[in-house]
């Protein structure tokens, strides 16, 4: 899966689960995605670059968010 739709399951996905958690490891989102790694950071930087997705950095862990969520 790649693509557009990649993106919406992964934005669907988050959505739900803001609820309940704000900041996203990578390794949530590639499990999200059902794809190796390389394929899901591909998809996860296209989101970032477009501002579907946002990065928080704790200076030692980089987290992903939903935009205008995790204490921003």
């Amino acid at each position: 899966m790649l693509g557009e739709e990649a993106k919406d399951k992964l934005e669907a996905e988050l959505q739900k689960k803001s609820s309940n958690k704000s900041k996203f490891y990578f390794n949530d989102l590639a499990k999200i995605l059902d794809e190796k790694p390389r394929q899901a950071k591909k998809v996860v930087t296209e989101m970032v670059n477009e501002g579907r997705l946002s990065l928080w950095s704790s200076g030692s862990t980089t987290m992903y968010t939903l935009p205008g969520q995790g204490g921003y």
